[in-house]
């Protein structure tokens, strides 16, 4: 939409501040080890860790670390068992927000979860009261000043890639989960630099937010995002421009 950032969009300008911090690679050491528990250590036959190592790579994570994660998911390195919990509710306003977990300690997580939705006045709901509301999709976003559109269209296009919308500052490239990495790999391969990608929950539809509860569902977001047990946080709104640029 004109005029609004949506969640992905804050998203992505947060995410390039948490790589520096470091913040990133935790999250994705979590998902490359539990993928290779899960599936085995081999990218070719375990689509999940080609996906997560496909990630972590897409934002500089050492080789080192990566074979770490895989050789503790295997079993040849000692690691902590994560357990997988995805967590669904409303913030403020209405809007839905789904947080991928992976944790040590359930009954710790939940605790820690909902109280982050009470304190900033949303509230945890049940398994499945809104992840209807959102498909599993590839994400890529490619800043518009790397690429212009026609030439992005005609790349993604015809890797299989499903859409390609603008978003302020960035294209974000839409594909289903199966053929992200094909298109991700046609990016690389024409040397077109990636901002983000991943295979994430993207709303079928958004809310507006007003202007009350824009920094309450910002700050609920964020500390979300921030929790060490969360990997991913997916949310359906859109704040108007103007409201965005007084909250921040």
């Amino acid at each position: 939409m004109s005029g609004h950032s949506k969640w992905s969009t804050i998203k992505h300008k947060k995410a390039a501040k948490d790589a520096k911090k470091g913040k990133l690679f935790t999250k994705f050491i979590k998902e490359i080890t539990v993928a290779a528990r899960m599936g085995g250590g081999d990218l070719n036959s375990n689509p999940r860790l080609r996906t997560a190592v496909l990630t972590a790579r897409a934002n500089s994570m050492p080789n080192d670390n990566i074979d770490r994660a895989i050789k503790k998911g295997t079993g040849e390195l000692e690691g902590v068992t994560y357990e997988e919990v995805q967590y669904e509710g409303y913030g403020p306003g209405g809007a839905a927000i789904l947080a991928q977990v992976l944790t040590d300690n359930k009954n710790r997580t939940v605790s820690e979860i909902r109280r982050l939705f009470t304190t900033h006045g949303g509230h945890l709901g049940e398994t499945g009261c809104v992840s209807w509301m959102f498909d599993k999709k590839g994400l890529i976003t490619i800043e518009k000043s790397q690429i212009d559109e026609e030439r992005l269209m005609g790349i993604v296009l015809d890797a299989g890639a499903e859409d390609v919308k603008e978003e302020d500052d960035l294209f974000e490239v839409v594909t289903q989960p199966e053929d992200f990495e094909k298109v991700k790999e046609r990016l690389d391969r024409e040397k077109v630099p990636v901002a983000s990608a991943q295979v994430t929950m993207v709303p079928k539809n958004t809310v507006n937010v007003d202007a009350k509860h824009v920094e309450q569902i910002l700050k609920l977001t964020e500390e979300l995002e921030d929790h060490d047990d969360v990997q991913g946080v997916s949310a359906n709104f859109n704040i108007p421009t103007e409201l965005m640029e007084k909250a921040s």
